[in-house]
Order: C-alpha cells, then structure tokens, then sequence
C-alpha cells in the first residue's frame, strides 16, 4: 500500500496485513504515549498523521496551507514500513541527537532525510524514537518551522539568485536544402 484512501487511522490499520497492522500500532501507540497535547492525530497524505492543528497554529503546513502543519506521519509502503520525523529533518541539534541515541541502542538506522525506514518491529529503537516525540512540543516546532522558512526567505548576506533570460538559439549557418514542393525551374532549350 503506497498511499491509502482511508478516512480514518482506524480504517488505515483495518487495511493492512497482521504483522504491519502489529508494528504499526505499535510505533502509534509510542508517539500517542508521548505526543504533546496540542498536536492532534488523523490521516494526512494518505498516511497516519500527527500534525500541529489549525486551531494551534492557523497558517498551516506553507507547501499547502489547507493542510495542518505536519510533525510525523507513519507509513506502510510498498517494500517497508516508515516513519516519517520532521521534527528531526528540520532541526541539526535534534538529528544528531537521534542519530546517537539510536546507535547507542544498537540498531542499525536505515534513514533518509525524515524517513525512518523499516521492516519489522524490532528493527526500531522505540524507546528513542518515544524520547524524539517529548523532547518536541508543538510550541516548540512551530518556532523551528518559522526559524528556518525566516532563514530560507531572507537568507543574510545572500543575494537572491539571478534569473536567468531565455536564449534565442542562433540561426543555423548551414544552407538550407531546396523543399520538395517549390516549383523547379525548366529551361526552354
């Protein structure tokens, strides 16, 4: 399942084969453990979604202001289950922490830049990964979101890339062959 048409963590995890509908619950059961009060959990992208709600934080995620701002989202995707961490890919200080957190737990992290991927249940650190939820109010992130699309708007010291003007390609120098329509010459000899 790569993205699902469910409208409900609920109908989401009625979807799945046992074994990821088990690991699943499991990691969901983790992050609800630890999840500040003020994000809330639903579907989002077709995936379980934990996300700042628009009664916390009005404008929304920036790429889709309709949609709340996310914070995770837990997948099952085609070859793996995942665990998407935003609150790790926009943060330097807490990437590094996770990364040696997870190290110190023994188990080998299979990452992208937000994407925990895994396979099974004991694949993951949960006890991080719980610890990685805490350490994030909403508050918190909110701050984090508007920090780095401030830095990534008004970079200081940085001029804004130039545009680049669309260029004519220069006529080609090569004689240009007669077409086969044009009326041939015939002499009257």
């Amino acid at each position: 399942m790569v993205q699902s048409k469910a409208t409900t963590v609920k109908d989401y995890l009625a979807e799945l084969p046992d074994e990821r509908r088990a690991a699943l619950q499991a990691v969901r059961e983790v992050i609800l453990e630890n999840l500040d009060h003020e994000f809330e959990e639903g579907m989002q992208y077709g995936m379980i979604g934990y996300y700042v709600p628009h009664s916390v934080y009005q404008p929304g995620y920036h790429c889709d202001p309709r949609q709340p701002l996310p914070f995770a989202n837990l997948a099952s995707q085609k070859n793996y289950m995942a665990l998407y961490l935003m609150c790790v890919y926009g943060d330097q200080n807490q990437r590094t922490w996770f990364e040696t957190e997870w190290k110190k737990a023994g188990k080998k992290l299979d990452m992208g830049k937000s994407c925990v991927r895994f396979k099974r249940l004991d694949d993951l650190a949960l006890g991080v990964i719980g610890e990685t939820i805490r350490r994030v109010t909403a508050r918190k992130y909110i701050e984090n979101c508007e920090r780095a699309l401030g830095s990534r708007r008004q970079a200081p010291g940085k001029k804004a890339a130039p545009t680049r003007k669309a260029v004519k390609k220069p006529r080609s120098t090569k004689a240009k062959k007669p077409s086969a329509h044009r009326s041939k010459r015939v002499s009257s000899r």
